[in-house]
């Protein structure tokens, strides 16, 4: 079964690269949106990480380092499959299900072709790779 992700309302955000990630046989692609938080976490890539359920709506990985929060403001349209930055613990933030923006929370991008994936429950081995 496939979980699509609602459609975006038009935006400033464009688009500049593609993410590929996998855990656990689970392979998914976010589209990032062309923000310095973003670019800051392609620098990184590739990153070999772990993936783990966090609350009732989304999954967390921690980078090796913070990302740049420059040029981040909140936001409004939040949305399953919203790839997101929580600035004060340092980690990426995959939304499964309904969230609320707070602030700290930099949204990078978006997942392509749902959230199915991100329904996996349990801790893995998460690889994360850029491709434009």
């Amino acid at each position: 079964m496939v979980v699509p992700c609602p459609a975006r309302s038009a935006t400033a955000e464009r688009p500049f690269m593609h993410v590929d990630f996998v855990f656990n046989g689970q392979a998914f692609t976010a589209t990032l949106v062309d923000s310095p938080s973003a670019r800051d976490l392609v620098a990184m890539l590739p990153l070999n990480l772990v993936i783990d359920d966090y609350s009732t709506n989304e999954k967390i990985t921690y980078l090796p380092r913070k990302l740049t929060e420059a040029g981040s403001g909140s936001f409004a349209d939040e949305a399953p499959g919203d790839l997101a930055y929580y600035a004060p613990w340092g980690n990426l933030v995959f939304y499964y299900a309904s969230y609320r923006y707070s602030p700290g929370l930099i949204r990078l991008g978006r997942l392509e072709g749902g959230v199915t994936p991100l329904l996996t429950r349990g801790r893995f081995p998460l690889s994360a790779t850029a491709r434009r």
